[in-house]
């Protein structure tokens, strides 16, 4: 079992940057492919980065690529998204989730099997 937690979100102007924090517990956390996802206001939740277990390999949505980076730091059970030119359309509630089955990094949100509550990003034009 893991729990998540986020933080990190905030009021930006576009162009600005943001870094959210995901905290795990338990000592299975640096076992599980890690993800950010986010959803906007009537939109389905998206995929936006996940990073394997060991941080050696990393995946992004073509949205985001080039722009955020995704990282962890296993000895301290956490998860960070850095989030660079930012724009009004990076608005969303960003979710932080565990993979703890898949061989390889993921992008569907049915593998995924543990989420955080969620952080607000509002990036202002």
């Amino acid at each position: 079992q893991v729990q998540l937690v986020e933080s990190g979100g905030g009021l930006v102007q576009a162009g600005g940057s943001l870094r959210l924090s995901c905290a795990g517990s338990g000592r299975k956390f640096r076992d599980y492919h890690m993800g950010w996802f986010r959803q906007a206001p009537g939109k389905e939740r998206e995929f936006v980065a996940a990073i394997s277990f060991n941080g050696d390999s990393a995946d992004y949505a073509d949205s985001v690529k080039g722009r955020f980076t995704i990282s962890r730091d296993n000895a301290k059970n956490m998860v960070y998204l850095q989030m660079n030119s930012l724009k009004p359309e990076d608005t969303a509630v960003y979710y932080c989730a565990a993979d703890s089955s898949s061989f390889y990094v993921e992008r569907r949100l049915d593998v995924f099997d543990y989420w955080g509550q969620g952080t607000q990003v509002t990036v202002s034009s």
